[in-house]
């Protein structure tokens, strides 16, 4: 149970972190909707969710979850 635990927990950490430093490589790119401002609920905010949540379902089809 902790193993599959910690695996679970990896699995989403190494999603997050990638999928932020992909929105905020890609950032300056977006239409200014799609920037996120700190501080704030915005449309931007979604959109790095969005590339967290893609890189979560690459990262298991890669390993096989």
């Amino acid at each position: 149970m902790a193993k599959r635990f910690a695996t679970n927990f990896v699995q989403s950490l190494v999603a997050v972190l990638a999928g932020n430093a992909a929105y905020f490589l890609l950032m300056p790119f977006l239409p200014l909707p799609a920037r996120h401002v700190p501080f704030r609920a915005d449309l931007g905010l979604a959109v790095d969710g969005c590339f967290c949540l893609v890189a979560y379902a690459t990262f298991g089809a890669i390993t096989g979850r």
